[in-house]
């Protein structure tokens, strides 16, 4: 990742840290003083910087502090900074006039004139000038803090004082960005950004959302009618970065906090605020506010609105209010509720009694839960405006109807009398429910099986279903390789007398779960990973994959059927889980550009003329809808914002196929573990260099494909379907499908 430094501006800007609380847009952080201590490499132009962090004291409310606190203020006071490392002092005649006193070696050419800007802008009504002498007066100074330099804690305080005027400049301009167009904003965001780059140790990702503002105001200036929706997701981006990286302040200062404060007698309020007291005295603080400040005029401008729906369900509950959907997965409520839940991660269970799950996060529209609340004809959905939410937390305990519309959600307080006639409703729908149960598999005496002797006695129908589409998709679809360890191998395996003891210690601790023990599913987990392969089942699955030209597997995806979330979830819908049989989908792994998982009805709204789909690089993902009857024509509804990417060289994966994963009216499809043979490797992701987002052409070439492949599957099969697959070269292979749920 580079940030080009120019001799006029600093341009490509980057960065952020933590998250502020506060969310009033004329509630000024107070003017206290993070300093940051930024070494690294450096190399010729352009720079590329990583910085080491240094946490200096600051004054958290205890009187103690005091005292460090003014000598850290009176170190960073950028004339008091200035004047060290330029060896003059000014003694109330004007800059540089006076008696030349040790004057620091080595300053860039030029770099006393750059102090003096300063110097003279710094009570400019107007700083934008000056937060970019700012930024360029980091910049240059950065190579002498990353070198050997004995005055190396005077370079430490200038940069202190520097990163502090940032801060306050752009306070300062707060008024004045009330009324100002948005593209201004950003380019303040932008600057805010480059700053806390500056600021923070292993920044690559701070980097790239920097590079990802610069392109979206890029895309504003040449009125691209795509910019809000793609500045949202950098905007999106830029907040996880703060919330991450406040998440790992907290774990990294909180423990001294609490360890320092106990022995000191510090009041317990005063230590709980600590960290995000060191938050709020930085840049990340102003980054929030111009990102909420931002955030409503992009969603107005990409015609977002205040909600995500996800699943479109009219309810009547009572509110109530949870930090984590987490925390509360496995708990039974004893009345409809409608649960504000502040934290939604995606990979939860919807608890017993909710019948709305309303959230400030936003999960995919194609994650577990989201699944698992259409299934289960649960509301859910995302609210981006932090007065709704408010709003809503200040109804806790309280009767309300809460009514979805295509893009809105409307609700009111109620009757109890209202959901006495809501409840008949639900109760004379749940009695022409079909019930669900399982069959016990037998083995069929072989160990592995290739792909023309997948049946449903033997296999679950994730591998059924990848079998027939084998010759039936058009030639422009692939689909990889596969075989299969059928229904009861594990049980066989577990039964051979090499794995007497593993067999015995799973018995105890299945005992132990059924008295109510849920720690013994982690228990059996890590017991199962000491199975030992029979020699058979290594000839035959050998044998099989060498047929087809693939290499071999672990015993992880059998022990994930005792995963917290799979057994929770087969419980609750009074599942036997004995009789849950796991076979495996042994199946090639196309070392793609990108993967997709498409929805042949829009599972947002419901509407069967669309195709509605996500394609990502790693786990970022455009989505994008297209109507069946102009397949060439694809809609991105959104960019990607998430950071990190997952990518695999060409190997093999190990894919749980169950007897319960595509059960009828039962979304038991994701409860269980994929298992690759090769690690995947970790990668920031830089968006601005994609061609997916970058070229229009490709992009639709790209969709349109991934649109009439999902358009044929369904037509192949007869109806709605739930496909993933992946795109190499331009060429789409479909690794599996199922009914979409």
């Amino acid at each position: 990742m580079e940030v080009v430094v120019q001799s006029d501006k600093v341009r490509n800007r980057t960065t952020p840290l933590q998250l502020s609380t506060r969310t009033g847009w004329d509630d000024e952080p107070e003017h206290a003083r993070t300093p940051w201590h930024v070494l690294g490499d450096t190399h010729d132009q352009p720079l590329i910087w990583k910085r080491g962090l240094q946490q200096h004291t600051r004054q958290v409310h205890a009187a103690a502090a005091a005292v460090a606190h003014q000598a850290v203020h009176s170190g960073a006071d950028l004339e008091s900074a200035i004047g060290t490392c330029t060896g003059y002092r000014a003694e109330s005649e004007g800059f540089m006039v006076g008696v030349k006193v040790n004057p620091l070696n080595g300053l860039p050419s030029g770099y006393q004139e750059l102090l003096k800007f300063l110097l003279d802008h710094l009570e400019d009504k107007s700083v934008e000038a000056l937060v970019e002498g700012l930024l360029e007066a980091r910049a240059e100074v950065r190579p002498l803090l990353c070198g050997s330099q004995e005055r190396l804690k005077d370079l430490i305080f200038l940069d202190i004082a520097l990163d502090s005027t940032v801060r306050t400049a752009v306070e300062r301009s707060y008024e004045q960005l009330n009324n100002a167009e948005p593209e201004k904003i950003m380019y303040f965001i932008s600057m805010v950004l480059e700053n806390l780059a500056l600021s923070t140790e292993d920044n690559e990702n701070l980097l790239c959302c920097l590079k990802g503002w610069n392109h979206a105001l890029a895309m504003a200036n040449n009125f691209d009618d795509q910019w809000a929706l793609y500045a949202k997701a950098y905007l999106d981006r830029t907040r996880l970065a703060l919330v991450t990286k406040g998440e790992e302040y907290h774990h990294t200062l909180q423990p001294s906090a609490e360890y320092l404060g106990s022995l000191l007698g510090v009041e317990q309020w005063t230590v709980n605020i600590f960290t995000e007291e060191i938050i709020r005295s930085g840049s990340a603080a102003s980054l929030s506010l111009l990102l909420n400040r931002l955030d409503p005029v992009l969603r107005n401008i990409a015609n977002l609105g205040s909600w995500q729906i996800i699943s479109p369900v009219e309810v009547i509950g009572y509110v109530t209010v949870v930090d984590e959907l987490l925390t509360v997965q496995n708990k039974s409520y004893d009345k409809p509720t409608v649960l504000v839940a502040k934290a939604v991660k995606g990979e939860e269970e919807i608890p017993d009694g909710v019948v709305a799950v309303l959230t400030p996060d936003m999960p995919d529209v194609l994650s577990h839960v989201s699944v698992r609340a259409r299934n289960s004809k649960v509301l859910f959905a995302t609210c981006f405006d932090p007065e709704i939410l408010s709003e809503l937390q200040r109804n806790d305990g309280k009767l309300i109807s809460v009514k979805p519309t295509s893009a809105d959600i409307s609700y009111r307080e109620t009757a109890e009398s209202e959901l006495l006639v809501a409840n008949s409703s639900t109760a004379e729908d749940d009695k022409s429910e079909p019930s669900i149960s399982l069959a016990k598999k037998q083995f069929p005496g072989k160990y592995a099986i290739c792909a023309d002797e997948f049946s449903d006695e033997m296999v679950g129908a994730k591998s059924r279903n990848i079998a027939y589409l084998k010759g039936k998709v058009p030639p422009s679809v692939g689909v990889p390789a596969s075989v299969a360890l059928p229904f009861g191998t594990f049980e066989t395996v577990l039964s051979d007398k090499m794995n007497k003891h593993v067999a015995q210690n799973v018995k105890h601790l299945k005992e132990k779960l059924s008295q109510g023990e849920l720690s013994a599913l982690d228990e059996i987990r890590n017991a199962l990973l000491n199975l030992i392969a029979p020699s058979n089942l290594v000839k035959e699955l050998k044998e099989k994959m060498q047929d087809c030209g693939m290499p071999w597997p672990g015993d992880d995806v059998w022990a994930s059927k005792w995963n917290e979330r799979a057994y929770y979830s087969t419980r609750k819908v009074k599942l036997d889980h004995a009789y849950l049989s796991m076979a495996v989908l042994v199946q090639e792994i196309v070392s793609a550009d990108y993967a997709f998982v498409i929805h042949t009805v829009n599972p947002s709204s419901g509407d069967r003329s669309e195709i509605y789909a996500e394609i990502v690089k790693g786990l970022g993902r455009p989505f994008f809808i297209c109507k069946k009857d102009d397949l060439n024509s694809p809609k991105v509804l959104g960019y990607p914002s998430k950071p990190i990417g997952l990518f695999i060289k060409q190997s093999i994966i190990f894919r749980s196929d169950s007897n319960g994963e595509d059960l009828e009216g039962y979304a038991g499809a994701g409860l269980y573990d994929s298992v690759p043979m090769d690690n995947e490797e970790v990668v920031v992701l830089d968006y601005t260099t994609d061609r997916l987002i970058t070229d229009v052409s490709f992009r639709n070439t790209i969709l349109s494909s991934i649109a009439h492949a999902g358009y044929a599957i369904e037509e192949l099969y007869g109806s709605p379907q739930d496909i993933e697959g992946v795109v190499k070269d331009g060429k789409i292979f479909v690794v599996q499908t199922r009914p979409q749920m």
